[in-house]
């Protein structure tokens, strides 16, 4: 069941989810934590579709923030979908006109769930200093997407310059099935790696960061060349054992090949945006991980070693030539 309150306010629309609540017999202290999604009416269906099946998993109460005609007079238009309706949580879509839209800080903190984390999502084009953003302040975990932006690196770059602990970009989060599979396959014996490969469609971010991840784990050089996609379509490992290869053309299954040992096919889709949230959504304090990598890919962008010349050094190349 879904209600809609045209023309309301805070008031209003916390006087309703209580009645809601109250008539299914549930309590807000079921959910763990309060979903923002910062939005706009052309992507705001995909968002709250993809919050709500991450919901399943985290129950949590879910405001889109949809932004409207800015030039309007203040309102808010609420519709709130009850529990079942929209997964085990609630869901409330809020179409903010006029200057509201800019203090959606005011109108979200009345409506958060008591004593729980706060997680904002920009699905679509973020702040460039999310922890600065009325939204983000709020917030314990801010997540970004670099991927939809014009200039997904620059966007990447430029956000990571403003980096605050608990920050974290669903660029990187994409990457966790291809970082499991290539840190499962050093479990076995394979010699010392001297250098490696990532091979991804070109502007595609998460290609450089699993780059400096790999520079930054491995201490070795990391070349990134450039397919068709999509997304990452290949990684290589050099070993004096012999090349480790991962290579995935189809975007749904890839071909693992070792030194000495017949190939093997793997499974490695394609990540949706539901099921990178999920996974963000497991924790809620600051991911060391991405901030090393990220402020390693800034580091080495800053030192001339930029995405577009397609090599990724390790930082043991200027340490030594500092030495020097």
């Amino acid at each position: 069941m879904t209600m809609y309150l045209p023309r309301t306010d805070t008031s209003q629309i916390t006087e309703a989810l209580a009645q809601e609540r109250h008539s299914v017999g549930g309590g807000a202290m079921n959910m763990v934590l309060t979903l923002v999604i910062v939005t706009d009416e052309a992507d705001h269906y995909d968002a709250v579709r993809a919050a709500t099946e991450a919901g399943r998993e985290h129950p949590s109460r879910i405001i889109a923030l949809i932004r409207r005609d800015p030039d309007a007079e203040s309102a808010i238009d609420a519709e709130i979908r009850r529990p079942g309706t929209s997964g085990p949580g609630e869901a409330l879509l809020l179409r903010l006109y006029g200057p509201l839209g800019e203090h959606a800080d005011s109108v979200i903190t009345p409506l958060l769930v008591p004593d729980a984390p706060v997680v904002a999502w920009w699905p679509g084009a973020g702040p460039a200093e999310p922890a600065a953003d009325p939204v983000g302040r709020l917030a314990h975990r801010r997540i970004t997407d670099a991927l939809r932006a014009p200039d997904p690196m620059a966007d990447l770059l430029g956000r990571i310059g403003n980096y605050r602990p608990g920050d974290t970009d669903l660029t990187w989060t994409r990457l966790t099935p291809w970082r499991s599979m290539l840190a499962s396959t050093m479990d076995h014996p394979s010699g010392w790696v001297t250098a490696a490969e990532v091979t991804a469609e070109d502007h595609y971010p998460s290609a450089d960061l699993l780059a400096a991840w790999l520079a930054h784990q491995l201490d070795v050089e990391v070349v990134r060349t450039v397919s068709n996609g999509p997304g990452i379509t290949g990684t290589r490992l050099v070993t004096d054992g012999g090349d480790i290869a991962l290579r995935r053309q189809d975007g749904r299954v890839a071909t693992l090949s070792r030194p000495g040992q017949p190939d093997q096919t793997v499974a490695l889709a394609r990540r949706r945006a539901s099921e990178a949230l999920a996974e963000e959504l497991r924790r809620l304090d600051p991911d060391l991980m991405y901030e090393r990598t990220a402020t390693f890919l800034k580091d080495m962008t800053e030192r001339g070693e930029s995405p577009g010349q397609r090599a990724v050094r390790a930082q043991a190349d200027e340490s030594a030539g500092a030495a020097q």
